[in-house]
């Protein structure tokens, strides 16, 4: 026999599939919590109070903020390797060493890590079945070769050079530079181990890329921050952070 629409029978259907639905969301959640792993996700719970979905709410942001990111700093790898290489290479052609490449180092200027990183992706290249070329050995050296070039061992060597690359910066100090590229190097670290950064400073990191798109070249800066969604990601968190 049908129940009237509003009666005790109808509004205990609907009882039961309210219970239903929260019955599967709440085992979905613990599904997803044992994939990725209690441990993983424990600081995420204990800032939401134990809280499962509110912390899996937060790892879904701390998701979307590090693939913001992610997305930026690889514009800033790209523009920053390629001013860095602009002026290695004119370095190279000014000391007149004919038929080999900055990379060679034939007045061996750089350290055994520089040096080790460029024999790896020089073998990257010859295993992938490329053709020997600089452009490909640059295309296979990490964030890292790049940032420990503005390093203090080459404060003397290297970066009177490399200066050249960014001629917008407040100073020709060396570490005007390499301290906003040392902090990304740490932080891009995090996001390519999938670590949690809903609780680093985020607008300082994107204040570290501007400073260094800046200082090569504002019109770059200004075309990075139109494509970047970092922003719009850090207004939509709706989660208290302990810093911006």
């Amino acid at each position: 026999m049908a129940h009237p629409e509003g009666s005790p029978g109808t509004d205990q259907q609907s009882s039961l599939h309210i219970i239903a639905a929260v019955t599967a969301a709440a085992q979905t959640n613990i599904t997803v919590v044992e994939a990725i792993s209690q441990p993983r996700m424990a600081a995420y719970q204990a800032h939401c109070g134990g809280d499962r979905d509110h912390a899996l709410e937060l790892y879904a942001w701390n998701a979307q903020v590090s693939a913001a990111f992610w997305e930026t700093l690889g514009y800033l790898e790209v523009i920053l390797r390629n001013a860095l290489v602009t002026q290695l290479q004119q370095r190279h052609h000014l000391k007149r060493n004919p038929g080999h490449s900055w990379l060679d180092d034939l007045r061996r200027e750089l350290d055994q890590r520089a040096r080790d990183d460029i024999a790896t992706a020089r073998g990257r290249v010859h295993t992938k079945g490329k053709a020997p070329s600089d452009g490909q050995t640059i295309a296979e050296l990490g964030f890292g070769f790049w940032r420990y070039l503005l390093a203090s061992r080459y404060a003397t060597t290297l970066w009177p050079d490399l200066a050249s690359a960014f001629p917008n910066a407040p100073s020709r100090s060396r570490t005007t530079i390499e301290a906003p590229v040392k902090a990304l190097h740490v932080f891009r670290n995090r996001l390519a181990h999938h670590e949690p950064v809903w609780n680093k400073h985020l607008v300082a990191r994107q204040h570290d890329i501007h400073t260094v798109l800046d200082a090569i070249d504002p019109v770059l800066k200004a075309w990075v921050t139109k494509n970047c969604r970092i922003s719009a990601v850090l207004q939509g968190c709706t989660f208290t952070r302990p810093h911006p």
